[in-house]
């Protein structure tokens, strides 16, 4: 009696452990780094996983100067069930401190976006999150586009405005002359 409770005991825990493999994976990739040097930089990736998935992918970057930044992201899908379910798109600072939350701009049957916009952020390391649930295959999101345009320096306003001072100084001078 006592090795059919053994042997009963022993198949129920090996059971409860090969069961663990039906929930959820994170499926989230080694965080990268885009170079945003050259004005703008893409993302994305084909999540490879299955229903019920989730993933959180990090895209690092350095600004140099205090920019302006847009992402965008979109996520493409077959119908209904399909897919990915992004969750949301953040701007984070590299101690990992939120600094903005994207907004879903649309959520079509084909094609979900995403946007984040912000405006004179420092001169430090940032980084783009992307987080959501995979549906099914095929799941993918992609045309993630970081811009960065620098934002001009107070003296390169002070030399705008004496060079115009001085054109109009010149106009003037020759209109009274």
């Amino acid at each position: 009696m006592k090795t059919k409770q053994l042997a009963a005991s022993l198949a129920l825990a090996c059971a409860a452990l090969t069961t663990g493999a039906a929930y959820a994976a994170d499926v989230s990739t080694p965080s990268s780094t885009v170079d945003v040097a050259e004005g703008s930089a893409f993302f994305g990736r084909w999540v490879q996983g299955v229903a019920g998935d989730s993933f959180a992918d990090r895209y690092a970057f350095t600004l140099t100067s205090s920019s302006n930044i847009t992402a965008d992201l979109f996520s493409y899908t077959n119908g209904p069930g399909t897919g990915l379910d992004i969750t949301a798109l953040g701007l984070y600072s590299a101690d990992g401190t939120l600094v903005l939350g994207g907004t879903q701009i649309g959520d079509a049957a084909t094609t979900s976006h995403w946007q984040l916009t912000t405006t004179n952020l420092a001169a430090a390391s940032y980084y783009v999150q992307v987080s959501g649930n995979v549906l099914a295959q095929p799941a993918i999101y992609s045309g993630g586009v970081v811009s960065v345009s620098a934002v001009p320096e107070p003296a390169t306003y002070g030399m705008l405005l004496g060079g115009l001072g001085l054109v109009g100084f010149m106009a003037r001078r020759r209109k009274a002359a």
